[in-house]
């Protein structure tokens, strides 16, 4: 199996390769886990200009000889591909596995959008740096190697589902990279904000025309939040409770997805 790692929006770190791809070997020596070198390149904020980027994610989208690609990382700028890169997959881009999560969302959104190949969210080789990382990123080459199931967000339960930063769904909402989700579970998370910024987030989500007919709503982690001043005063399962009774949909509870240690893999549709 032949798995290539890019980078559409902030660039990687070189010190992780080593540890991934030694990871990868040890547990799956059948993987051959391919960098691209456009990784590690710098245009400013960005791991190469938009051209270059998206350049990549072509190269290995459309190679047959790839079974899967996965994202190096997240920051900001896969959003800025998405008019170049999908009106050019061809036809071995419909089936691949596509793994990442937080900025990749619109990637992951535009992909499942179209029904090309299988979006997945899920940790990403960055994750090797946190605190057990080696686990965290397990996840993911478990799930592409041989879909194991342990590495399932374990609140899936047949029904489809998708799961999004709470940031890039917002951004995706009124464009035509957001999928359909009529009759999806939606579970969202957030990373750095403060807690009245998660609340805009979520009434943005909750006033959604896209979003009508989802089955319902999961919360993930709500991490590194920043400090309210002055404070917020409402607690972030209030908030959810709140805009989920706001948009008529049940609030389903807490999953375990996020840009924490314990991120789990969500397939977008049945897993």
């Amino acid at each position: 199996m032949r798995i290539g790692v890019v980078a559409p929006a902030n660039r990687a770190n070189p010190d992780m390769v080593a540890t991934v791809s030694a990871l990868a070997a040890i547990e799956y020596p059948q993987v051959d886990l391919v960098f691209h070198p456009q990784c590690f390149a710098t245009a400013g904020h960005f791991a190469g200009s938009d051209a270059v980027r998206a350049a990549a994610f072509l190269d290995y989208a459309n190679d047959p000889a790839y079974d899967a690609v996965w994202f190096a990382r997240g920051g900001y700028g896969s959003n800025r591909l998405l008019a170049t890169v999908m009106p050019a997959l061809g036809p071995a881009a419909r089936h691949k596995t596509y793994v990442g999560y937080s900025d990749m969302g619109f990637l992951l959104g535009a992909l499942y959008a179209r029904r090309i190949g299988r979006p997945v969210h899920g940790p990403m080789p960055t994750d090797i740096h946190r605190q057990k990382g080696d686990e965290t990123v397990m996840r993911s080459l478990a799930w592409l190697v041989e879909s194991a199931r342990t590495a399932l967000e374990p609140g899936l339960n047949g029904r489809p589902a998708a799961a999004f930063n709470l940031s890039i769904l917002g951004a995706l909402i009124g464009t035509p990279w957001l999928p359909d989700l009529t009759d999806h579970v939606l579970i969202v998370e957030e990373v750095s904000e403060p807690l009245y910024n998660v609340d805009r987030l979520l009434f943005h989500m909750a006033s959604a025309t896209q979003l009508k007919g989802i089955a319902g709503i999961r919360l993930g982690a709500v991490s590194d939040v920043k400090a309210n001043d002055p404070p917020w005063g409402e607690g972030i399962e209030a908030m959810i409770d709140r805009w989920c009774a706001a948009m008529a949909v049940p609030y389903l509870g807490r999953a375990q997805i996020g840009h924490t240690q314990d991120n789990r893999v969500v397939p977008f549709g049945v897993a």
